[in-house]
């Protein structure tokens, strides 16, 4: 985002305006983090803010300020709908593609608003008025503190603020160990600390709230993962079975798929999770060094990503699925060797 882009968007936020703020399906930390945060600064604007998620996210970021105003499309289709038509501004953020709003896509595509785009995936669509996108970001929440920045508004981050990017660049970086995380990302880090986030306190919400229900599972996980030595890969499955036995909840998988990544010499971790509500298998893909999974899922499993986390689903059996990730592998042997 240009000087002339940052001068226009400062312009058209000059004055009180109707204004949605919409995450991707499932939202996670970073995108209910990023979009808490921006509610709150155009909030302290006098804007009227709405944020709209397309369904439900997990328990664990059920305490983020700001969350009990957050609406849910699914659950209340009607009154998102006329949010969304009333809005002079939407904000999409943690995503670049309308079709990743899930159901809200048609009515978000059918809108006459402006649109701002803030995402830090690759490959954006061109839907937005103003776009804002750096993949080379450690989070969509990372973005919005720089945003905040590009506006000259730093002084206007208040804890609830400092509190929701934090949330975000946290869980999008690994607790800050993944490649993306930079020196600038402990800056802003350390600056957040200074305005109010309490990080202790804040990392104690997201990761130690597990259920017995969740800790079980995750020993089905362990049980379940497959190493493939040739290929440096590590593999998990989980079906439909063995979550309902563990009364499983959105968000209780988060994380599992770095256990196969912990493993040494695994470069390459997935899992492979069966949603026969939605009569898929979910995937999640992460790596370490120069082997792109964002490529590996938009190639061979409708997804994408970043070049070292991304995402995918596949329409066949969990099996069928199996055996489909085991049959391509060997096309990318050398590279997993390497």
């Amino acid at each position: 985002m240009n000087s002339n882009e940052t001068n226009k968007i400062k312009e058209l936020l000059s004055t009180p305006k109707n204004i949605i703020i919409v995450t991707h399906k499932n939202p996670d930390g970073d995108a209910i983090g990023s979009s808490l945060a921006l509610y709150h600064y155009l909030k302290f604007s006098k804007h009227h803010v709405t944020v709209i998620t397309p369904n439900d996210y997990p328990s664990f970021l059920k305490w983020v300020p700001g969350e009990k105003n957050i609406i849910k499309y699914d659950n209340d289709t009607q009154i998102a709908s006329d949010r969304i038509i009333e809005a002079d501004i939407i904000f999409t953020l943690d995503f670049n593609h309308l079709s990743r709003s899930g159901d809200m896509q048609n009515i978000l595509a059918a809108t006459k608003s402006t649109f701002v785009m803030i995402d830090h995936h690759q490959q954006p669509d061109t839907y937005a008025t103003f776009t804002y996108s750096d993949s080379s970001m450690s989070s969509t929440c990372q973005m919005i503190y720089h945003f905040i920045e590009k506006l000259g508004d730093l002084d206007k981050i208040t804890p609830e603020i400092a509190t929701s990017i934090y949330v975000g660049i946290m869980t999008d970086t690994g607790s800050f160990r993944y490649r993306s995380t930079t020196s600038t990302t402990h800056r802003v880090l350390a600056d957040l600390i200074d305005k109010g986030a309490d990080n202790t306190t804040i990392h104690e919400k997201i990761y130690d709230t597990n259920t017995l229900s969740r800790i079980q599972l995750k020993g089905i996980a362990f049980k379940n993962l497959r190493v493939l030595p040739e290929y440096n890969t590590a593999y998990i499955t989980l079906s439909q079975k063995e979550l309902d036995q563990h009364s499983f909840k959105k968000g209780d998988t988060e994380g599992f798929v770095n256990f196969g990544l912990s493993i040494l010499d695994v470069k390459f971790a997935v899992i492979f999770i069966e949603n026969k509500g939605e009569r898929i298998i979910k995937i999640s893909l992460r790596s370490k060094g120069d082997f792109s999974v964002n490529e590996f899922s938009r190639n061979h499993f409708e997804g994408g990503g970043h070049h070292n986390a991304a995402g995918g689903r596949s329409n066949l059996s969990l099996s069928d699925t199996v055996e489909k990730f085991i049959s391509i592998l060997p096309a990318y042997k050398n590279v997993l060797n390497q």
